[in-house]
């Protein structure tokens, strides 16, 4: 939550419980319209307490898993339970006792007031000809405070942004009170603050260990920050899914969304953070990174990213140059910082540079790259301990620290094309 909200004090209750039955279970479903197959072999759970994100590229089928695991589109094979029961033999009020959804489209087609658009999530706790009771009422007020909107009750939604109409069907479907919560994109119109906000209510609204949610996210690092496990959809079918740590790999994330990925660690939060390049077709290539800090860590993870086997070293151990090779699974040679490397750390540098295809010494303002006529000329390129890990190298380029990821590439495909 921001600064000036505290998380909210309480949510609309729910009455229903499950025994040891998942909030909702999906085993081998498929979608199709027509002749084209949308999902198929999609299987996924949601337990009390648990939020599962949804993560996958545009068309990949998530907003189609969301509509069937509701009844709103019915699967041409597999089986989907919620609360243990089979969808299809409850009824729309049963299904909406039991699920509430947000959906990402944010139209609605008459001009209500907010506190009437929020009041719509308890008719499935209303008998036909029923009114507003004062537990509805309780409801709708706890919703409403929960996601923001209470302040503009009674403005038509016609009149509100769309990042606040978001905010709307958010408490909408709070109101509606059931045990889980599906939200389709739901921060998609919100603005940074907002979307945040969004996400913490999501996961109070799970960490009751009574409720669950499952949402279809777009930012990858929101799913890893808010989500206890994340499910990888791509090309119709489910390509991963577990915690976030051991989904959100560079393998998986590449494969997916067809680009190049580094994943690294958030600094501030602890959770994998995903960076996406461009595809570089590239050859995989040995290259040893002299440097040290962020702008170092910024070429080891580019050169990963790429498909590069890199190493970097001699760095101190805590330096964001070491990070980012553990990030990579890449080799760093380390030693404490203000102390001179042992010799046994200097040869290991040493021999990593001589084992590359190329060198960068990322951060020299002087320096020129070497041929394989001869020996590296190192002058300039590193100082201390690394000039003698320079030293060691047949081809060393000196690198800007603000060189572009494409002129990181393009230093080492010159530099080994030299040497062939």
């Amino acid at each position: 939550m921001s600064a000036d909200r505290s998380p909210p004090s309480s949510l609309p209750d729910t009455a229903l419980s499950f025994g040891d039955a998942p909030l909702l279970s999906a085993s081998d479903v498929a979608v199709s319209f027509g002749d084209l197959d949308v999902i198929s072999g999609v299987d996924l759970r949601v337990e009390p307490g648990s939020l599962v994100g949804l993560v996958g590229p545009n068309g990949a089928g998530k907003t189609t898993v969301l509509r069937a695991v509701t009844g709103a589109v019915e699967p041409d094979a597999g089986t989907v339970e919620i609360g243990g029961d089979p969808a299809a033999s409850l009824s729309a009020k049963q299904v909406g006792r039991r699920v509430a959804s947000v959906p990402q489209a944010t139209n609605l087609a008459f001009d209500f007031r907010v506190r009437h658009v929020v009041e719509m999530g308890r008719t499935p706790h209303l008998g036909r000809f029923d009114a507003h009771g004062v537990e509805d009422d309780a409801a709708v007020d706890a919703a409403m405070a929960a996601a923001d909107v209470a302040r503009f009750d009674d403005r038509s939604i016609t009149e509100v942004s769309g990042g606040e109409r978001q905010r709307v069907l958010l408490a909408r479907a709070l109101a509606q009170a059931a045990p889980l919560l599906l939200l389709d994109e739901p921060t998609a119109s919100l603005d940074v603050n907002h979307a945040v906000e969004t996400l913490e209510l999501v996961r109070a609204f799970v960490d009751d260990g009574d409720r669950g949610a499952i949402a279809a996210i777009h930012d990858l690092d929101a799913a890893a920050r808010y989500c206890d496990e994340v499910v990888v959809l791509a090309n119709g079918g489910v390509r991963a899914a577990g915690p976030p740590e051991s989904v959100l790999s560079a393998s998986t994330v590449g494969a997916a969304f067809d680009a190049e990925a580094f994943v690294g660690r958030d600094p501030a939060t602890g959770a994998p953070a995903v960076t996406a390049f461009p595809h570089s077709d590239v050859e995989s290539r040995r290259v040893h990174v002299i440097g040290r800090g962020r702008p170092t860590a910024r070429v080891v993870a580019r050169l990963a990213a790429a498909g590069h086997e890199p190493s970097v070293g001699v760095v101190p151990p805590g330096d964001a140059a070491a990070g980012a090779a553990a990030d990579a699974g890449a080799t760093a040679v380390t030693a404490p910082p203000f102390e001179a490397p042992s010799e046994a750390t200097l040869a290991a540098a040493r021999e990593l540079a001589a084992d590359a295809d190329a060198t960068l010494a990322v951060g020299t303002a002087e320096g020129r790259p070497t041929t394989a006529d001869g020996p590296a000329e190192v002058v300039g390129v590193a100082d201390g301990p690394n000039a003698e890990v320079a030293a060691a190298a047949d081809r060393v380029v000196p690198v800007s620290p603000d060189a572009s990821g494409a002129e990181l590439l393009d230093a080492v495909a010159a530099t080994t094309a030299d040497g062939e």
